[in-house]
């Protein structure tokens, strides 16, 4: 049978040494196969959810401000991307131990993780975090959460709190210029932690609850971001991994007659355990999160690698390069 002309080729990536982000994009789509293909992919659906001006809804899960994505995400937030955040404890709470002076480290030398225990280094894969950078975690954050209890208590001296609300009281009060959380508070981009108590920074909340009577209002932010999806038009999912933000965001849309317009997602994990963190986003179809009308890609990678190159290609493409 002749195939000639009927399918499009694999071509061969192509790079000059004078390549630019665009170049590279041009050639992943010019290969259009594998992970390149898929990387892509996903560059021109995150370019038609913001040419569109959908609702991009980010999910942020995994250890990616140890993993260096920080910077990516406030740029995102600031470059006006992502307009709602669905995050785990963990990344605000490694987001405010930068802002308050503390770092993630790396090439620390060790024989066992038991060494590292004696030493007061908390490991995360090849990057590290001092028990020193807890303790300044613990240092600021206190007199914050006791300011942010004086001013918006009850008359019983009770108070109720979203997440979101908390985030951004909190990112009021940071002054580091490449915090997310402050750029989050800055642009007025909500973040949800919907998992709040699964983090350090949880555990320091309770700790202060254990003095004065606080609590989280889940249900408040529940409400929000269900009215913030009810109200988008058009609404695009972009996922850095799974868990507990991706299952948050997805169902935001349920109670809506709509479905997400748009989705990406960003994982290593399988399809074969049946959790959510390695579901396809077809799968979602039989939800009713997605429909098959939906533009959807799923890029098999570490965020870390695949991140990077997607949030700078469709940057450059919005601003014309």
């Amino acid at each position: 049978m002749n195939h000639k002309n009927k399918h499009p080729r694999v071509n061969p990536i192509d790079l000059s040494e004078n390549a630019t982000i665009n170049d590279i994009a041009e050639e992943f789509s010019n290969s259009g196969v594998f992970g390149a293909g898929r990387i892509a992919k996903a560059i021109d659906i995150y370019t038609k959810m913001l040419d569109k001006k959908a609702t991009v809804f980010l999910g942020i899960a995994g250890a990616l401000v140890p993993g260096g994505m920080k910077k990516i995400i406030t740029d995102m937030i600031r470059n006006d991307m992502v307009h709602v955040i669905v995050t785990t404890g963990a990344n605000v709470t490694h987001d405010i131990i930068e802002a308050f002076g503390g770092e993630h480290i790396r090439q620390v030398p060790y024989t066992s993780d038991s060494e590292l225990r004696e030493k007061s280094i908390d490991r995360i894969y090849d990057a590290f975090v001092a028990d020193e950078s807890f303790m300044k975690l613990e240092d600021k954050i206190q007199p914050i959460f006791q300011e942010i209890y004086e001013k918006h208590k009850d008359s019983n001296n009770v108070l109720a709190i979203s997440t979101r609300k908390l985030m951004s009281l909190i990112g009021e009060r940071l002054e580091d210029s490449d915090s997310f959380v402050r750029a989050a508070f800055e642009k007025d981009v909500p973040i949800f932690v919907p998992a709040f108590g699964d983090s350090i920074l949880g555990l320091q909340l309770w700790l202060f609850s254990q003095m004065k009577k606080i609590y989280i209002d889940d249900m408040g932010d529940l409400g929000e971001i269900q009215r913030t999806a009810w109200d988008s038009d058009l609404a695009g999912a972009f996922f850095l991994g799974g868990g507990v933000p991706k299952n948050y965001i997805f169902q935001s849309r349920l109670m809506s007659p709509k479905t997400f317009d748009y989705a990406i997602q960003i994982t290593m994990d399988r399809v074969e355990t049946g959790g959510l963190s390695g579901a396809s986003l077809e799968e979602a179809i039989s939800w009713g999160k997605v429909d098959q009308e939906s533009h959807m890609i799923t890029v098999v990678s570490d965020v870390t690698i695949a991140l990077p190159l997607i949030y700078s290609a469709t940057l450059s493409r919005l601003k014309g390069g």
